[in-house]
């Protein structure tokens, strides 16, 4: 109860020092910030709907694993089949497959059978450019 009592006082007191601190456009200065409630409307107002933030969030979970990323950079410099996939990145021809079918569920290989075999291949562009800046971001560091 203490603690909740403490929270409360704290938060009355920000309160309490925004209100003293507003100035005439609408806008709160708090210390060295400026909290202005038409830029946080607008973005409130352009914020993504929860369903598109949690595809966002389901897109970098399934490139979240080593594996995918690694058969995602293989993909972005050819098409290959299952075993060449296997062999290019180091796991069983079986582990590639489980692989490919999560990355197919979430459309970002496509397959195309070409006799007796079938050839994987990135989706589109956007898998491409997603990749790309992972690794330009990864090399500013």
């Amino acid at each position: 109860m203490l603690n909740y009592q403490l929270t409360l006082t704290t938060f009355e007191y920000k309160l309490e020092r925004m209100n003293r601190y507003s100035d005439k456009s609408g806008s709160h200065i708090i210390k060295d910030y400026i909290i202005d409630e038409r830029t946080l409307e607008t973005i409130r107002r352009e914020m993504v709907s929860r369903q598109t933030a949690e595809s966002i969030a389901d897109v970098f979970k399934i490139m979240g694993d080593p594996s995918r990323v690694k058969i995602i950079y293989s993909l972005l410099q050819a098409d290959l089949c299952v075993s060449d996939l296997a062999d290019v990145v180091g796991i069983s021809q079986s582990a590639v497959s489980h692989q490919l079918r999560l990355l197919r569920n979430f459309r970002l290989v496509k397959s195309r059978r070409t006799g007796r075999k079938i050839f994987y291949s990135l989706n589109d562009h956007h898998i491409i450019n997603l990749l790309s800046e992972c690794l330009e971001h990864i090399k500013e560091e």
